[in-house]
């Protein structure tokens, strides 16, 4: 273990007793970031008096650089992101011009974005309580405008409320669909905040853009020209990310001046299960969220405050559940009954409760989705887990930030999942410590995006021809207009209501989901009493629903009795199985058109790499039941209807006589791609801010198309997301970083930390470790990488 040392008693102590509770998994690296000083600038004279007056009362006699930078810029009519770390103080930089605005013009009007409830919550509470004690504020009524608003109290909002707080999606389907009803407010914005602006990347970043895009056209429309703050983590090139989200040019702020606490971090690698035997034969490491159960329970009896981040609704329920365990068992079930799980699905007085009693100390630990990532004011809290990489450098920075926000010192601890990316990031700190955070990658042109877009544009007014060269989406509106939902009229493109159509202009915002998706949800029921548990995609019902898959729900245990795809409805017992379940399936790709010359790239004879539109069919055919201890039981077969997707994919080509000179034989092909597929699923995203989950892989000895040995790895949403565009641009960046993985990793035959695949349909098999680390080794010859010596 590599460890490097600056005074973090705290920290260091902590990283002792978790070491001592658990001795065979391993810490691969420690290290203490040191504290850091503010720097600080003076009060501006242009803020309300008021305002100045009340933080000084607070004890603030000087704003960070940063604030007052932001402040200054969003003051002069500036569009501006301010990127710096968590609990830097953002919301005063953005507050500061825009309270002062609404103080001193009562007609004035501010709309404020969150992409989480909890974060949108945290930041009205904190406007509220400045409203109510600041004179000269007290017209602006705040007021949330998202689903948990009821019904009756929407009309007061839009008639009398001056800063409206809300989240993408309602802002797309109430908002902007009924803009008439909300002419008030549009006709006197001057003043749009976009917090935590980072999180919007893929199939959710391309359409918040564009809904950005519809929202300033409105707004222009009513005679506005509203300034846009956006906030961020610490990110790359922060101006052109929010320069890409609001269609014009931003100035970004990073110099953060916040103060901040020491930090201690551990990269932590869970040891392996004696006896037990994962697919193939593999070792099997002790699972992520096991181990950062225990870990929490550690810090929590040691008397840290502990908040720790998991993947999945599911995960956060286990681990809460199994750290209440391990706390009782340590004798301390007084500290257990302090322990619970946050997450989205929630009701939202569950919600604020959560919140409130994490803040106020009365919870001494939390697991938690990403839902607990964002801004929201958690105070108090000294020691942060992470279970398994969050997929971004960025969210793993705002996750560790989390701790330590009153100057305190802190830990953090991220325990590995047993992949390839999570393996490579342990073992090479440097990746994850010592790199620039990545860029988000979003693509707003992507017409599967745009096409519902720009109907809803139309129906809200007409198109200009300056409205489709803006958007850039010329092509998308000929198709709109050919198939007839839009009209050309002198005035511009009208949209046409179509007999029998699947959207028209009354369900034209309702059709597009923001988050992605099909758009229809199944429903799942409890069959005991009837009770809605909740509800998943039609899309990924089939892998996540089927008959016999595991569901948990707050707490609770059921099984899958049926899926109904007609109805829409998937029936659930309750059920305390001994076991969890994994879909299986087949996977087909066919590529739809020839790549265009900037599309396709011969790196070196024999290899050709292509960015290319593919449609993948996907059928579920089974589901693996795996045990507690880690080991197979059974795969049960499924008949389950295929899905057809269409999107991007990068793909890579290689000729059979150069497999043959890299000394893989022809029987030896097969598993060899497939390892290296495999491999390279894992770590595309350390390039691009996405999740293995967003993204699949196909690999074939001789495809059809290509007539070819040939390796594709695709974007899981319809269009793409950008993500296999940017493997493609990076290609050898990714496959350096792939075979880096691959050779580091100690395992005889391959294991899920290196070329093993937690959702491969085929089981995992064929797979050839050794042939894999012979291609990749070449490819990254062959695109000019220059792998270094083997690891020791």
């Amino acid at each position: 273990m590599l460890k490097i040392t600056i005074p973090n008693p705290l920290g260091e102590d902590l990283a002792g007793e978790i070491s001592r509770r658990f001795p065979a998994s391993t810490c691969t690296y420690s290290t203490t970031i040191e504290a850091r000083p503010a720097r600080t600038a003076a009060w501006p004279d242009w803020i309300h008096p008021g305002l100045k007056n009340y933080f000084a009362d607070q004890g603030i006699t000087a704003l960070y650089s940063h604030q007052a930078e932001t402040a200054a810029l969003a003051h002069q009519g500036i569009d501006v992101v301010v990127a710096t770390g968590t609990s830097s103080g953002k919301s005063l930089g953005y507050l500061l011009p825009i309270l002062t605005r609404l103080a001193d013009d009562p007609t004035a009007c501010a709309l404020y974005l969150t992409p989480t409830k909890a974060l949108g919550s945290d930041q009205l509470e904190a406007v509220s309580l400045l409203t109510r004690a600041v004179d000269g504020l007290r017209t602006i009524h705040p007021a949330p405008y998202d689903g948990d608003t009821p019904t009756e109290a929407r009309p007061g909002i839009r008639d009398a409320t001056r800063f409206v707080f809300t989240n993408p999606d309602m802002l797309h389907v109430s908002v902007l669909a009924n803009h008439a009803r909300w002419a008030r407010l549009l006709r006197h914005l001057h003043y749009i905040v976009i917090d935590e602006c980072h999180t919007y990347r893929g199939v959710f970043g391309a359409n918040v853009a564009l809904v950005l895009r519809r929202l300033l056209r409105l707004a222009a429309h009513y005679g506005a020209s509203p300034t846009v703050i956006l906030a961020s983590a610490t990110a790359s090139d922060p101006a052109a990310h929010a320069a890409n989200l609001i269609g014009r040019p931003v100035t970004a702020v990073t110099q953060d001046g916040a103060p901040t606490g020491a930090r201690t971090v551990l990269l932590w690698e869970p040891g392996f299960l004696e006896g037990v035997e994962g697919e193939q034969g593999a070792p099997v490491r002790r699972a992520a969220t096991t181990e950062a159960a225990g870990i929490m329970a550690t810090l929590v009896a040691e008397g840290a405050r502990t908040l720790t981040f998991v993947r999945s609704r599911r995960s956060a329920e286990l681990v809460a559940l199994r750290t209440q365990e391990a706390l009782s068992s340590m004798g301390r079930p007084d500290f257990a009954r302090r322990i619970a799980a946050y997450r989205a699905g929630y009701l939202a007085e569950d919600r604020r409760r959560l919140e409130r009693e994490l803040d106020d100390g009365t919870l001494l630990g939390v697991a938690t989705t990403n839902a607990l990532e964002l801004g929201i004011d958690v105070g108090g809290l000294d020691a942060i887990v992470t279970a398994g990489f969050p997929g971004t450098v960025a969210s793993f920075w705002q996750q560790a930030g989390r701790a330590g926000r009153r100057g305190q010192g802190s830990i953090v601890v991220l325990v590995a999942r047993d992949e390839p990316m999570d393996t490579y990031l342990i073992h090479h700190p440097e990746a994850l410590l010592g790199r620039p955070v990545e860029r988000s990658v979003f693509n707003p042109h992507n017409p599967y995006v745009l096409r519902g877009h720009m109907y809803c544009a139309a129906v809200e007014k007409p198109l200009t021809d300056e409205d489709v060269i803006a958007f850039g989406a010329q092509e998308v509106v000929d198709e709109l207009t050919a198939e007839g939902y839009l009209r050309r009229r002198p005035r511009g493109w009208f949209p046409t209501p179509l007999l029998d159509a699947p959207v028209t202009p009354d369900t034209a915002h309702s059709s597009v989901h923001l988050r992605g998706g099909s758009g229809e949800e199944v429903m799942i029921v409890d069959v005991s009493d009837g009770r809605l548990l909740g509800t998943v995609d039609a899309a990924r019902a089939a892998a996540q629903v089927h008959p016999g898959a595991v569901y948990l729900h707050q707490g609770e245990s059921f099984v899958i009795e049926e899926l109904d795809f007609d109805d829409h409805i998937a029936l659930a017992r309750p059920e305390l199985p001994d076991y969890t379940t994994f879909a299986r399936s087949t996977t087909d790709i066919r590529i739809l058109d020839s790549p265009g010359d900037e599309e396709l790239i011969n790196y070196s004879p024999g290899l050709w790499v292509a960015n290319v539109e593919v449609e993948v069919t996907d059928r579920v055919t089974g589901y693996l039941v795996k045990l507690a201890d880690g080991t197979t039981a059974e795969l049960v077969p499924l008949d389950m209807p295929e899905q057809r997707l269409r999107t991007r994919a990068v793909s890579y080509t290689i000729d059979p006589l150069a497999l043959a000179a890299m000394g893989i034989t022809a029987a030896d092909v097969p598993g060899t791609l497939h390892a290296a597929e495999h491999a390279a699923i894992g770590l595309l995203p350390l390039i691009a801010t996405c999740d293995r989950w967003d993204i699949g892989g196909v690999s074939t000895a001789l495809h059809p198309d290509t007539h070819l040995p040939t390796v594709f790895v695709y974007d899981g949403s319809p269009g793409g997301a950008g993500f296999a565009d940017e493997g493609f641009t990076r290609f050898p960046e990714w496959i350096e970083a792939t075979f880096e993985a691959v050779r580091s990793c100690g395992c005889e035959s391959g294991c899920p930390s290196c070329v093993q695949s937690p959702k491969c349909g085929n089981g995992n098999h064929p797979l050839d470790k050794a042939g894999a680390l012979k291609l990749l080794g070449a490819l990254a010859t062959m695109t000019g990488a220059t792998p270094g010596p083997p690891s020791t």
